[in-house]
């Protein structure tokens, strides 16, 4: 699928969004949060749900925690912001930032799902104990997923935590420039060559 069609097919997806009714949050929110960054972007970040500023603007990491994620991709990972994609595992703002419910995970999944898909990240990174938990499907703590690969839609997944919660400093603010260490490693990983089937030997001739 070429860049043009995977740009044009998030397009249209986040114009669905924008008009999803599925849960309640479609009535209560300001705009829907869907992604932005690079439709061919090796990395890509999840979060939870958009916060205040993101519901406001209709884009995902605005606020102070966006700040630091983009420093971090800047100064550890050595890009540019426009070249991950950032997302959520909700587009919609929960009220009083509150955790998403499991009726309202259920009916945003398959556009994070799509999104995955469309993007093709070789590497997913899900940030704090909800994204976390959600992609790993399990509900073992952000600080014992940390270190650890898992496997999300066919994709290598690492978990750090929330921008947010390093902002507050301690073990998250040390933990979460590890973690981008790591990250950043797993990306200078050669990826595995993609076989030619012309080329493979029939084993059943």
């Amino acid at each position: 699928m070429t860049t043009t069609t995977v740009t044009a097919e998030l397009a249209r997806l986040a114009q669905e969004a924008e008009a999803c009714r599925a849960c309640p949050l479609g009535d209560v929110r300001t705009r829907a949060v869907f992604g932005v960054g690079s439709p061919s972007a090796d990395l890509m970040f999840v979060g939870e749900a958009p916060g205040f500023h993101e519901d406001q603007k209709g884009e995902p990491f605005v606020g102070a925690a966006g700040q630091l994620l983009t420093k971090l991709v800047e100064t550890k990972l050595g890009l540019k912001r426009a070249d991950v994609y950032i997302a959520n595992c909700l587009k919609c703002r929960p009220p009083g930032n509150r955790d998403p419910r499991p009726d309202e995970v259920e009916a945003c999944s398959p556009f994070l799902s799509r999104q995955v898909e469309l993007i093709d990240p070789r590497l997913v990174v899900a940030l704090g104990n909800f994204a976390a938990h959600l992609l790993t499907g399990t509900q073992t703590g952000i600080s014992r997923l940390r270190g650890k690969r898992f496997t999300y839609e066919g994709r290598t997944l690492l978990c750090t935590y929330h921008p947010a919660a390093a902002l507050r400093g301690g073990a998250a603010a040390e933990g979460i420039a590890t973690d981008f260490e790591q990250i950043k490693a797993v990306l200078d990983e050669t990826p595995a060559p993609v076989e030619d089937p012309g080329t493979q030997l029939d084993l059943f001739g």
